[in-house]
C-alpha cells in the first residue's frame, strides 16, 4: 500500500504523521514496529528550459536512444 505523507521538523528531528484511516485500516498501536520504504518526489522545476541547445522532441528521442546501444 502506499500512501503519501509529509515530513514535518520535530525539534531535532523529522517525522510523519500517519491518517486515522491508516491507523485504523492497519489497526495500528502505540509501539507497533513499522517498515516503510522512502521514494522522494523528482523536482523538475529547474530541469525544464535549462537545457543549452534547443532541440525537437525527435531529436532528443534520438539522442537517448543512443546510450541505449552501448
Amino acid at each position: 500500500m502506499g500512501i503519501e505523507v509529509t515530513v514535518k521538523k520535530w525539534g531535532n528531528s523529522m517525522g510523519i504523521i500517519l491518517s486515522k484511516q491508516i491507523v485504523e485500516k492497519e489497526k495500528l498501536n502505540e509501539n507497533d514496529k513499522i517498515s516503510i520504504q522512502i521514494i522522494k518526489e523528482a523536482n523538475f522545476k529547474n530541469v525544464f528550459g535549462s537545457l543549452k541547445r534547443k532541440m525537437s522532441g525527435q531529436q532528443m528521442k534520438d539522442l537517448v536512444r543512443q546510450g541505449w546501444e552501448n
